[in-house]
């Protein structure tokens, strides 16, 4: 056998798993109830939540409810009428196994169920060029490792910025089809008129300005790949054909006569929510489903702060290789903290570009936020205050979980300051462990142990 013949696929380690406990959700004196099964589920008045509220006093996204290993966590996202657990306001918690939310004027009954469903997580935490290391990010990679393999066709949804072109890039590469072509099809970048023959091709002479033969995207990516992105752009008229070709694998050029094959996997991307678009009209059922045999909605990054930190020192790394003579390059904990709180409504794209901006602006290394541009600079002095450091918290302040046995809950808290006071104290002296010891007034071996213990490097 020739090296030709042999390859190296990357394999995921097997993955977590994560027992969730299906709960239901229900307005009082309505009889209106839903079960969930979801580790996560957002709840709002967007038609993007997974729980629709039909309340002006309730926020766009107003809360979400996060299942992991300690039960299930509600988090008030910024509304503007907040988050109420049994007549108790809260931003963070997590639910007894019944309560009534309040959100706006709209009561929930929460009620835990007492079926669970195993939940996959990835062990690494990243899929190709995709990055995170939250629970929701990890997710999304445990299921991107199972489809890579296949010839599925995969829908990715997700707001401008999330990397919808990199899961379909990675699961190209991570795929059997690897060899082949990686081709992407933009349908909101090519003219209306054009968009048949730019996909399925064209015969010399078949309209005005046909000089000669051309294929199509489909027969480009023969063998390979076919990335059809912004699809919930493609006009209606077209939507037919494109079902067409999707179901037979074949397609007609524009003037032919003759139907050609085709064997390319299909990955397809919106920043729409395309069932909504098949409720209102704009989009065909039969091919919405014919395109989500695998749904993924990647997470703005807004919604996974967590992920923020691995994302910065990525760029700032990635940066660092490509310009030679870059010195060293620091970013204090306050600026982490004020980066991690800001919306970043352009996501990752517009994350990375900070990044880059800052660096090429920083003052002896040192990158802040005053490199932010003013629009995003103002939005910072709005966002909420970051979580209190172990300089500024008050046993008022401490996030008690009131629904545990009382050694838990005092496990949880000593934890959780333990890790913000050695994070802190790392951040100050440039992660340098024996210094940050002597600070703290402990022995460096028992450091590095404690370290190890609360996942904190």
């Amino acid at each position: 056998m020739s090296s030709e013949d042999t390859r190296t696929l990357a394999v995921d380690a097997v993955p977590e798993s994560l027992e969730v406990r299906k709960y239901w959700l229900s307005i009082p004196g309505t009889g209106t109830r839903t079960c969930f099964d979801r580790r996560m589920i957002y709840v709002g008045t967007s038609p993007d939540n997974q729980l629709v509220v039909d309340d002006p006093t309730v926020s766009r996204v107003h809360l979400k409810i996060e299942a992991d290993r300690n039960g299930h966590r509600v988090r008030d996202l910024d509304s503007k009428n907040g988050t109420f657990v049994n007549g108790m306001r809260v931003s963070d918690g997590y639910l007894p196994p019944e309560c009534r939310l309040r959100l706006g004027s709209t009561e929930l009954d929460f009620r835990l169920g007492d079926e669970s469903v195993a939940v996959e997580l990835a062990t690494r935490n990243r899929f190709g060029a995709l990055l995170g290391e939250g629970l929701e990010m990890r997710e999304i990679f445990a299921l991107l490792s199972r489809v890579a393999p296949s010839n599925a066709t995969v829908l990715v949804e997700g707001e401008s910025g999330t990397g919808k072109e990199l899961v379909a890039d990675a699961l190209h590469r991570e795929g059997s089809r690897s060899r082949g072509p990686f081709v992407v099809f933009d349908c909101s970048a090519v003219p209306r008129d054009l968009v048949e023959s730019e996909l399925f091709g064209h015969t010399k002479g078949a309209f005005t300005g046909a000089a000669a033969n051309r294929v199509g995207a489909f027969v480009e990516a023969d063998g390979g790949t076919l990335f059809l992105d912004e699809i919930g752009e493609l006009p209606m008229d077209l939507q037919p054909k494109l079902l067409r070709a999707l179901e037979s694998r074949e397609v007609k050029p524009v003037g032919a006569n003759q139907r050609t094959k085709v064997n390319c996997r299909i990955v397809a991307a919106t920043n729409r929510n395309l069932e909504k678009e098949v409720q209102n009209g704009n989009f065909r059922e039969d091919l919405y489903f014919r395109l989500a045999v695998i749904k993924v909605r990647l997470p703005p990054l807004r919604n996974r702060p967590e992920d923020v930190p691995l994302l910065v020192n990525h760029f700032v790394e990635a940066l660092r290789q490509e310009t030679p003579g870059l010195g060293k390059l620091q970013i204090s904990y306050e600026t982490m903290a004020k980066i991690q709180r800001f919306h970043w409504p352009g996501n990752v794209r517009e994350l990375k570009n900070f990044v880059e901006r800052a660096i090429l602006l920083a003052d002896e290394g040192r990158i802040d936020t005053r490199f932010i541009g003013a629009e995003q600079a103002a939005e910072l002095r709005r966002a909420p205050a970051p979580p209190p450091t172990p300089e500024t918290t008050s046993t008022g302040a401490l996030h008690v979980d009131y629904t545990i046995p009382y050694k838990d809950a005092k496990d949880r808290l000593t934890e959780e300051f333990e890790r913000l006071y050695w994070s802190r104290l790392l951040a100050k002296t440039g992660g340098n462990i024996s210094e940050a010891a002597r600070r703290g007034g402990i022995h460096r071996k028992s450091l590095e142990y404690l370290l190890k213990k609360i996942e904190v490097e």
